[in-house]
């Protein structure tokens, strides 16, 4: 009995989530995406400007197309609960300047590609959907890479990207759990680890 009652909430789940997913507009999440992928190669990856201004308007890129708050939370997760009210705005913000330093720089590596979309896929989790896209490498298959987008209202943002079959959220996920485990302080330990990463990243491109 146990199994056939667990059994029957896991399908009115899934039959929730899926009526959920209907209001997502999948053709405006994709245009969404595409035109990311496009202002960045545009405006960042292909423009003639100095670094610093190709960090300064990829962290406009990163905060208008990515719902950070969304995703700084997923990514502590049990933690965000136990933070208080100060780490958790703390962790989001060094979560976000590592990102805009790391990637700032590694966006170069797409200089000379365009992704191509391949449409989207339904998604369990409420108000979001997959956009499929791939991208051509120098040697071998394209790159697959799948963003994961969520809709609010009229408004579309980023929540994950997923390389190769490999979460960017969920690998920061396990890695930070990880890390504030063993961290005799806990989340504060994580929070200056992040803003000491940034820092080093910082100053390796001066």
């Amino acid at each position: 009995m146990k199994k056939i009652v667990l059994s029957l909430v896991c399908a009115l789940s899934c039959l929730f989530a899926f009526g959920a997913q209907a209001a997502v507009d999948a053709a405006k999440a994709e245009a969404f995406v595409k035109g990311v992928t496009q202002n960045g190669i545009e405006n960042i990856i292909n423009a003639n400007i100095p670094q610093a201004e190709k960090d300064k308007r990829f962290a406009k890129l990163f905060n208008e197309a990515l719902d950070i708050q969304f995703i700084g939370q997923f990514v502590l997760g049990r933690y965000w609960r136990t933070a208080t009210p100060e780490q958790r705005q703390e962790f989001i913000d060094a979560y976000r300047d590592l990102n805009v330093q790391t990637w700032s720089k590694r966006f170069d590596e797409f200089k000379g590609r365009d992704f191509v979309f391949k449409g989207t896929d339904a998604s369990n989790s409420a108000n979001q959907v997959f956009v499929n896209s791939t991208v051509p490498m120098e040697q071998g298959e394209p790159a697959k890479v799948v963003w994961r987008v969520k809709q609010n209202g009229n408004e579309f943002k980023i929540v994950d990207i997923i390389i190769e079959n490999v979460s960017l959220a969920i690998t920061a996920r396990n890695e930070y759990t990880a890390f504030i485990k063993q961290s005799p302080d806990g989340v504060a330990g994580l929070i200056k680890n992040l803003q000491e990463k940034t820092k080093g990243t910082v100053q390796k491109a001066s």
